[in-house]
């Protein structure tokens, strides 16, 4: 065994987190999920919305175009 790990790998945030409930560890793993999951909606909503502002814009300046085109020539 290397000498720094002479006396074992004890350390106080290993002892830490067997003194923390398995419940409590649960509920904090589950509403992190819950915010993951909230966060990654928010981000693909605006993707989407993003995209469709766009495609509706390039639509818009087409039409113009195309009516412009229209009446002119």
């Amino acid at each position: 065994m290397p000498r720094e790990y002479a006396y074992g790998m004890d350390t106080q945030v290993e002892a830490h987190r067997s003194r923390t409930p398995a419940i409590v560890r649960k509920a904090v793993a589950g509403l992190v999920l819950v915010v993951a999951v909230v966060l990654a909606l928010k981000l693909i909503i605006g993707f989407v919305t993003w995209l469709f502002g766009t495609i509706v814009i390039i639509a818009v300046v087409a039409a113009i175009l195309w009516a412009i085109k229209t009446l002119v020539w």
